[in-house]
């Protein structure tokens, strides 16, 4: 049997006021560990069953799931000032990780003396991917949410925030690149990535998901519970 925040009208779950902006803060911190991993992740690739990804991509979703549980727990407002706080320490994160890291080897800090274009313009690209896809998959959330089946919300809302989120960063970063081979090739990379993401989002995270909030709901204090707008 589900728990209560699984069903119909499912219920945010207040915290008490002083530990509201606490809990922004550590999970500000959390989207930004995982936009550093991938960033360093997504500079090394491989091959499963033929198909060419990278190990960023099955890191990157973990964000996903990080703001469905929020909304589902503290509501979309609680969400989006989360999103509010990681943009701009994750698009300076996302400029040096790239310039300090090559090939997911740390090459040191010298490469900050001066301004790299190329990485400025995928941090930029990681920047609006971030930003947009977040604020889409609270959106496609909060709106399913009340559903009977709880996995609906979570699932939709990863199938558009992802898709968005990579048709936004693959243009931005490579449409007319200096980059010859990603200028022409960014459509059908994108399309490998958003497929790698996808799949392993709705097979592996989407579980986790259910696991980790029902863990997190056994846990909480036993307060009363307030609808969510």
């Amino acid at each position: 049997m589900p728990p209560a925040a699984l069903t119909p009208g499912a219920a945010t779950h207040p915290l008490p006021a002083h530990l509201l902006p606490r809990a922004v803060a550590v999970l500000a911190l959390l989207h930004i560990a995982v936009i550093i991993a991938s960033n360093v992740l997504v500079q090394l690739p491989f091959t499963v069953a033929g198909v060419h990804t990278t190990w960023g991509a099955f890191t990157f979703p973990l964000v996903f799931v990080l703001t469905d549980l929020t909304v589902r727990l503290l509501g979309p407002d609680v969400a989006r000032r989360v999103v509010a706080r990681v943009m701009l320490p994750a698009l300076l994160a996302s400029y040096v990780v790239s310039v300090v890291f090559a090939d997911g080897v740390f090459v040191g800090w010298q490469g900050l003396a001066s301004f790299n274009d190329f990485v400025a313009r995928i941090a930029l690209a990681s920047f609006a991917a971030y930003g947009v896809g977040q604020l889409t998959d609270i959106a496609v959330f909060a709106r399913l949410r009340r559903l009977p089946q709880w996995w609906v919300a979570p699932a939709a809302s990863t199938v558009v925030g992802s898709l968005i989120d990579t048709l936004v960063f693959f243009s931005v970063a490579f449409w007319r690149s200096s980059d010859a081979f990603m200028a022409e090739h960014w459509v059908q990379i994108a399309a490998v990535d958003y497929a790698t993401k996808l799949a392993f989002s709705l097979a592996a995270l989407l579980p986790l998901y259910g696991a980790v909030l029902r863990a997190l709901l056994r846990r909480l204090p036993a307060t009363p519970v307030m609808r969510a707008a």
